[in-house]
């Protein structure tokens, strides 16, 4: 993720809160040794970031459970999750999700309301590697005497585009036997894209009639970015330009034997499920194309393996891994939705794919956008310390990690025809761009890997409620490390394990 980011996040700005009876003696404990908790429990995070293009982020984040009588701890009875954040930039984050095993009996229930407008949406191109990230052209560097030129940047959202999202969805899950559960969920996806909005980016920045250009820090408007050559190239095209809504049904299964949801220690989980997605208003409220109905399947397991249990018999390692892959079955799919991770439940903010802290973290968000692509992330989870504050447990953790990411259905691109479109596109200083500065000749980097590393750290108190901060960055051959932001700064602040 393209980003520079000041967070002051500790464990002393989670404000724990207990509104159960008082304990009785003597205190049953969960497997792990911590005391049961019962009735209504909380933590809230206010948080300070900055981002270099979204500016000073400000919000809250949380999360409420209520653990009944405690018989079912760490299972809760009720989990409602509100976050609400904006930056001086206009991106923001609006979310309320509810979740719960007992509101309908023997059943999950998953609501998820979520709106995500982004002033600067990444897009990179498609085809992971075949597409060519020149970070010179959108990376200004602090040199008065320097002017921006062709050969050098560009503009900060040469790879940007305005993209907003709005989300509702309702999951269900019950029992087909024991471990076998059936899912099925109703939802839609709204998306409204159009370009960047260079007046409300650039404020006070603004052209320079002494020297004749822009300011260094400025956009100039008259510079075309991925997103608008790739319209005119015929890559996207006028019906998925500017977005639509995407009503969706999915169906499928489960195998799950781990013993928690939040950070197990144990267990297996996997599912495989269809996605069919239909279309309408794509254009500002233009029916769209029929052909844009499509399906697709995921495929999801997961592993959790214990490796070292203390004295107490507290686990205090596990080695945890994910491979799964998510591919277009039938119909066409907007090239926006693509970038779309489907799940069976709506557990967090962020489904991109692939790319970013939500998948491939260390790699660049919607680096690598096809039609199909699988993924694998595999990490050490280390429980280094537990310790109470008042009646809330808590933990600290350090989980090293390594991600994966390729494509296994890519977009149909003709060569020919694109060379003969990029070389009679020119520059803003009229010169015609090459194709090798947009697309890579070898077929093969198509399907070459994406791969990270990196190390992350977990505060979680009371075994649901999980602050988590990862640093990650790739591990490619020189070239492709450049390629999948090996210079930028790739740090992520979320809530949660990534799975």
């Amino acid at each position: 993720m393209k980003r520079f980011i000041l967070i002051v996040v500790c464990s002393l700005l989670l404000v724990p809160c207990s509104f159960a009876k008082k304990e009785k003696k003597p205190q049953e404990v969960d497997s792990l040794g911590n005391p049961i908790k019962t009735g209504w429990n909380f933590g809230i995070l206010p948080s300070v970031a900055y981002d270099a293009d979204y500016g000073f982020q400000g919000g809250i984040l949380t999360n409420v459970y209520y653990y009944g009588d405690g018989k079912q701890y760490p299972e809760y009875i009720h989990s409602i999750y509100f976050e609400g954040a904006y930056t001086t930039k206009h991106h923001g984050i609006f979310r309320l999700n509810y979740d719960s095993k007992y509101l309908i009996p023997r059943h999950r229930l998953t609501l998820d309301a979520t709106y995500l407008p982004d002033a600067m949406c990444d897009f990179y191109g498609f085809n992971g590697f075949r597409s060519v990230f020149n970070n010179e052209w959108s990376f200004w560097k602090k040199d008065p005497a320097k002017m921006p030129q062709y050969e050098d940047y560009q503009s900060r959202v040469f790879y940007k585009y305005k993209r907003d999202l709005i989300r509702f969805a309702a999951d269900i899950e019950g029992t087909i036997y024991k471990d076998f559960k059936w899912n099925a969920g109703l939802g839609v996806l709204g998306y409204i894209i159009d370009d960047c909005d260079i007046d409300m980016l650039n404020g006070k920045n603004e052209f320079d009639p002494a020297l004749s250009r822009y300011e260094q820090k400025a956009l100039n408007p008259n510079i075309q970015g991925l997103y608008d050559l790739y319209k005119d190239w015929g890559l996207i095209s006028p019906d998925e330009q500017n977005g639509g809504w995407h009503p969706y049904a999915r169906a499928g299964v489960t195998f799950d034997t781990r013993d928690k949801r939040q950070g197990p220690n144990r267990g297996i989980y996997l599912d495989a499920f269809f996605t069919y997605s239909a279309a309408f208003n794509a254009k500002y409220g233009q029916q769209a194309a029929a052909g844009y109905n499509h399906l697709q399947f995921n495929f999801t397991f997961r592993h959790y393996v214990p490796c070292y249990i203390d004295a107490k018999g507290r686990n205090r390692i596990t080695f945890a891994y994910r491979i799964g892959t998510q591919n277009l079955i039938a119909g066409k799919s907007p090239f926006y939705m693509d970038n779309y991770l489907n799940t069976l439940f709506i557990q967090r903010v962020y489904y991109e794919g692939l790319g970013g802290g939500n998948s491939i973290r260390g790699m660049m968000a919607n680096r690598l956008s096809a039609k199909g692509f699988a993924f694998a992330n595999v990490e050490f989870r280390f429980r280094v310390v537990n310790f109470d504050i008042g009646h809330q447990h808590f933990y600290i953790g350090l989980n090293p990690f390594f991600d994966l990411g390729v494509v296994t259905q890519p977009y149909t691109m003709d060569e020919d025809d694109l060379r003969t479109k990029v070389a009679a596109t020119t520059n803003i200083d009229g010169k015609p761009y090459e194709y090798n500065q947009f697309f890579s000749s070898d077929e093969k980097d198509i399907y070459r890997p994406h791969m990270t590393a990196g190390v992350g750290l977990k505060v979680g108190m009371n075994e649901n409620f999980v602050l988590s901060a990862d640093w990650a960055m790739p591990v490619n051959e020189k070239y492709y490390m450049q390629q999948d932001n090996s210079k930028l700064a790739n740090f992520y602040v979320k809530m949660g394990y990534l799975f």
